[in-house]
């Protein structure tokens, strides 16, 4: 292993003609020697060229939607660690030095750039409230402190991009990457990065409602596949709440009187309890199923090196070796 670790960067990009110069120019400035591969996901206007004259290896997936292109990213490209940024020049590309440098020095598998405002209107009003909502979602089902899930400003090592399946199609890959981190429990940490309005010219293609219901859809999917006994405990709680609502108030008459007038309640009380006891039932098969995939899954992840303990970014490694020799000057 090399002292300065081999790192890329995914930049996936639908139209941002105007913007993916400057993103592909400071990623060379601030990361000497990385390698920037801009992923054109079925662009109309000239992305690609763009890309190619600033320095960029372009390629392109014709699938649409970020899900897919950090689907065939993943599955392209080999390094040490990946950048994955969005190509709209809406992050700090100075963050990502110490992005890199914090996975290293963990060393993490994963670590999230958490978005602090630089201007009042970088957000899209709507998208922190519905951010907030999904990151309270997220640690609430996981039991592990998520803040920005939705972030698309990430730094992973070798082992988390190899080990991770990439199932979905659209903006809904943040949800199932930061997902798939808190429940493989892999090492991963936060870092503030900047976050900025888009530059003029550029549009974006988030929209609010529509991808909202994705990454909810998503997210209850996810949900169930990888908790499963808790979703169907609740169903069996709320219909064995139902069944006392129903049966209670017969069991009571039937002891005060000997007698069961309301049939039809009772066999829906009875109904009710045994529909609870099923769902508890597929719960716990279901968890166990998990359980092995889980296994399965966390032996395939311990097949791959950890990230190079200790190494630096490339951009840090150049400061350092410049520092020691006017030092020794």
């Amino acid at each position: 292993m090399s002292a300065t670790p081999h790192v890329v960067a995914i930049v996936p990009c639908h139209n941002e003609e105007g913007a993916i110069a400057k993103v592909v120019s400071d990623l060379h400035a601030t990361l000497p020697g990385i390698d920037v591969y801009v992923y054109d996901n079925c662009s109309t206007d000239r992305t690609a060229q763009v890309a190619e004259r600033a320095g960029a290896h372009v390629r392109h997936e014709t699938e649409k939607g970020k899900g897919n292109v950090v689907r065939r990213a993943f599955a392209d490209l080999d390094a040490d660690v990946y950048l994955l940024i969005d190509g709209d020049d809406t992050y700090d590309v100075a963050d990502a030095p110490g992005m890199i440098d914090t996975l290293l020095a963990g060393p993490y598998d994963h670590v999230l750039g958490v978005r602090k405002q630089v201007s009042e209107t970088a957000y899209r009003s709507g998208h922190a409230s519905g951010n907030k909502f999904f990151n309270s979602m997220v640690s609430f089902a996981f039991r592990r402190e998520v803040s920005d899930m939705l972030s698309g400003y990430r730094v992973f090592s070798r082992r988390f991009v190899k080990s991770f399946p990439a199932l979905s199609r659209e903006f809904e890959i943040e949800t199932e990457l930061t997902i798939h981190a808190v429940n493989e429990r892999v090492p991963q940490t936060e870092v503030q990065v900047g976050f900025r309005d888009r530059a003029e010219g550029t549009e974006s293609k988030l929209r609010t409602y529509h991808d909202g219901f994705r990454i909810l859809r998503i997210f209850s999917q996810l949900l169930f596949h990888e908790r499963p006994f808790l979703i169907t405990s609740i169903f069996s709680g709320i219909l064995a709440a139902l069944g006392l609502v129903f049966g209670l108030p017969v069991v009571v008459e039937y002891f005060q009187t000997g007698m069961v007038p309301r049939f039809p309640t009772a066999f829906l009380a009875s109904a009710l309890f045994i529909l609870a006891g099923v769902f508890l039932l597929m719960g716990v098969l279901l968890n166990g199923q998990v359980k092995m995939r889980r296994e399965a899954s966390r032996l395939f992840y311990l097949r791959l090196p950890a990230p190079p303990f200790g190494a630096k970014s490339p951009r840090s490694s150049r400061l350092t070796d410049h520092t020691t020799t006017e030092d020794v000057a």
